[in-house]
């Protein structure tokens, strides 16, 4: 029963997202800003990280799984994608390169500040 206090938890600040997305004229994803919303309440300590710990390592678990829809959807239009498989592959690895490069260079300075 705890579990599924805790998922409830998760899922109402996913919820509290989506209509923060539906109210707020802005093109950010509803996911967004449920992650800022649990961001903010773990925080302020509203929420303790020990409490939903076990249900986000659950989730983050079975995430894998939550692909191979997506996976079996683009090999069945693979034919259809073969004209641009090339342009979509270089703009998927240069995206993904720079966006690594980006996030060490963040987490480098932001060790560099935790240091002093």
């Amino acid at each position: 029963m705890q579990f599924l206090l805790r998922f409830l938890i998760i899922a109402l600040v996913s919820f509290a997202g989506e209509l923060l997305n539906y109210l707020i004229p802005l093109s950010v994803p509803g996911s967004i800003y449920g992650f800022i919303i649990m961001f903010i309440l773990l925080l302020t300590k509203v929420i303790k990280l020990d409490y939903i710990k076990p249900v986000s390592d659950f989730l983050l678990n079975v995430m894998p799984v939550t692909f191979i829809a997506p996976g079996v959807a683009l090999i069945t239009v693979l034919s259809e994608l073969e004209s641009i498989l090339l342009p979509l592959l270089i703009t998927v690895t240069l995206s993904t390169a720079v966006v690594m490069g980006v996030v060490g260079i963040v987490v480098e300075k932001i060790v560099k500040r935790g240091d002093r």
